[in-house]
């Protein structure tokens, strides 16, 4: 644990693999940004790795004030030992007050590590994140300037809002794709501090002999629209008129956890809690009850037009349009419409 220091900066630990970073410190630099405005410090990201140099100048172009970069040829490939003593280390000399990592397989695995060692605090899978004051059950003294740690507890039934007061830094784990990435600028100035690391002793239980990484085979970030299903569909069978309006419509295809434990659809197109957040143009929910835990993921989409036999579901309460029938007669009628070039005049 390191002491509390309210001058301290906010730090995005930038994941990179084979010298190629990832979607996910891209994205919490525009939060981090924010945070370190709202507090008055700087933001750092912190990149390590075997020759990583040439990545700093685009967290600095997405709002690092400073980069920290530590190569060492045994920073590549990742293992848990090494960066959890470079991030420690560096964490004991600079003191931030804030370090984010994303909830990935990655940040998943090192965050816990770091935090440990730090005896600092740590919420995975945050969804938000503000700063603010908090006063302690029993206590008069207001703790100013906090960072708000706001994520889905309970099964997502309820929204939580962890705080860290006394156990510095403040940590968290933030999921892919609840942040929006924003525009780089190419006229931002940073500093780059290289760093060294010390891992002269450090045992590395593992040798990485092959490492193999299997694309996903849709990427809904990037989707403009997606059509999902949800077990309402009925079957693998019915779900092929999903793959159908989405043809139609140049979609991705989506589906809800029920409908991928179903084995309706392929885990890589889930969206929600447990799969991809997504915010694409137009998002056309078919048989999705709205369960929160899918509404965590979907609902801040631009438009939402839902299907459901039911009128009461709850995904109506985030729909912008709603459509209460058979998804059956609705989605061949809407491909006719498509395909027949209704509405295509400008």
């Amino acid at each position: 644990m390191i002491e509390v220091n309210r001058d301290g900066e906010v730090w995005i630990f930038a994941e990179q693999e084979a010298g190629r970073l990832s979607d996910v410190p891209l994205e919490l630099m525009s939060k981090g940004r924010s945070l370190a405005d709202k507090l008055g410090v700087s933001l750092a990201a912190v990149l390590a790795g075997g020759r990583v140099r040439d990545l700093s100048e685009k967290l600095v172009r997405h709002g690092a004030d400073k980069v920290y970069v530590v190569e060492h040829e045994r920073l590549e490939p990742y293992q848990t030992n090494s960066y959890t003593r470079v991030l420690c280390d560096l964490i004991a000399e600079r003191k931030p007050q804030i370090v984010l990592y994303g909830a990935t397989p990655l940040g998943r695995d090192l965050a816990p590590r770091v935090a440990s060692a730090m005896k600092a605090g740590l919420t995975a899978d945050c969804t938000d994140l503000q700063i603010g004051d908090h006063t302690p059950p029993g206590s008069d003294q207001v703790h100013k300037n906090l960072m708000l740690q706001i994520r889905p507890a309970f099964g997502g039934n309820i929204i939580a809002t962890i705080v860290n007061y006394d156990r510095w830094p403040q940590m968290a784990t933030v999921r892919e794709g609840v942040m929006p990435l924003t525009e780089p600028d190419p006229s931002r100035r940073g500093e780059i501090i290289e760093c060294r690391a010390d891992l002269n002793g450090l045992a590395l239980p593992l040798e990485i002999l092959q490492s193999q990484r299997r694309q996903k085979k849709v990427n809904l970030k990037a989707a403009r629209i997606i059509v999902a299903g949800g077990a309402g569909v009925g079957s693998r069978e019915n779900f092929r008129l999903i793959w159908e309006l989405a043809n139609c419509l140049g979609a991705a295809v989506g589906g809800s956890r029920a409908a991928v434990d179903l084995g309706y659809v392929d885990h890589d197109h889930q969206v929600g809690q447990t799969g991809t957040t997504v915010r694409p143009a137009l998002y056309i929910a078919c048989g999705v009850s709205g369960a929160v835990q899918h509404r965590a993921g979907m609902s801040e989409s631009a438009k939402i037009l839902a299907i459901n036999t039911d009128p009461t579901a709850a995904i109506f309460s985030v729909a912008h349009y709603g459509v209460v029938g058979d998804l059956k007669e609705v989605i061949p009628r809407m491909i006719k419409a498509v395909r027949s070039g209704a509405g295509a005049k400008a």
